[in-house]
């Protein structure tokens, strides 16, 4: 497999703090990326007619990764070129007042795929694992009962994994990309944002602050990523240091999984096939 590589065999103990996140693999150069990226983004557009033709499966598609890894980015240069007619995209930002009432679950399941479509998460439930446990008074807002606070990181872990598996086996395929990226990129990557105008009005304090709790994130990232990563819906933790890289990665992983899913259009039942035939009959007359 293409980038195998990268994807997390299920129960490996994952460590990324011992994962390198500066590869750029097989591509000598950034324009050698490009020039796959490019190949992989129109194979994408044929695969995703022939998924909204069939009806038969969905992907979503799930990005996480510490700020600046490259979310956005992926999503742009890679998948951007969809058919958004077969797309579904989820942003998770700050809870509002609504959804903090639900479960955690809540507002994932409201942005999930047809068959026949992509969803797209630029992150996900998994904020409920990591940022929720870096910052445990984010969880008190949530204003649980005493005996669902117990246990909750293995008991969230578990309700993830059930959650992927209900969707799998109802035709919604899921592949999820943790973005790895060095706290050396990402403090020039934020150094660079705000230098930039057109990207400086999104620099907020807690960029900067979260940087100090660096640690505690990836240890709670090499967690989560270890218990739900599962045969059916695997982690790839794909070097993001090279944005062009990480890019390439991705854009050949779901052009492969889309192919897999189909590479050639439904094929006319007997019904359908005497009816395109009386059509054919009547407009060539």
């Amino acid at each position: 497999m293409k980038y195998g590589q990268f994807l997390r065999e299920p129960g490996e103990k994952v460590q990324l703090e011992q994962l390198d996140p500066s590869t750029s693999g097989e591509f000598g150069s950034e324009h050698a990326a490009e020039a796959s990226v490019r190949e992989d983004t129109a194979s994408l557009l044929r695969y995703q007619d022939m998924l909204m033709a069939h009806e038969t499966h969905g992907l979503l598609v799930l990005f996480q990764g510490m700020d600046t890894s490259g979310k956005d980015e992926a999503i742009r240069d890679v998948l951007a070129k969809l058919d958004p007619r077969g797309c579904e995209f989820k942003q998770f930002k700050a809870l509002t007042e609504k959804e903090i009432r639900h479960d955690y679950l809540w507002r994932a399941v409201g942005a999930l795929p047809a068959r026949g479509q992509i969803g797209i998460f630029n992150r996900s439930y998994y904020e409920h694992v990591v940022v929720e446990r870096v910052h445990p008074e984010r969880l008190d807002q949530h204003r649980l009962p005493d005996y669902a606070r117990k246990g909750i990181w293995e008991k969230r872990f578990q309700h993830i994994n059930n959650f992927e598996q209900y969707l799998v086996e109802n035709g919604i395929h899921i592949l999820k990309f943790f973005l790895h990226i060095s706290p050396e990129e990402q403090r020039r990557r934020l150094l660079e944002r705000i230098e930039r105008p057109e990207t400086s009005w999104r620099f907020s304090q807690d960029d900067v602050e979260e940087r100090g709790y660096w640690q505690e994130y990836m240890a709670a990232y090499s967690e989560a990523l270890t218990h739900t990563n599962t045969e059916y819906a695997p982690w790839y933790v794909i070097p993001a240091d090279r944005r062009w890289f990480a890019c390439a990665v991705v854009a050949s992983v779901i052009a492969t999984k889309l192919k897999s899913l189909h590479s050639e259009y439904p094929r006319p039942d007997p019904e359908q096939s005497e009816q395109l035939a009386r059509a054919r009959e009547i407009l060539e007359q």
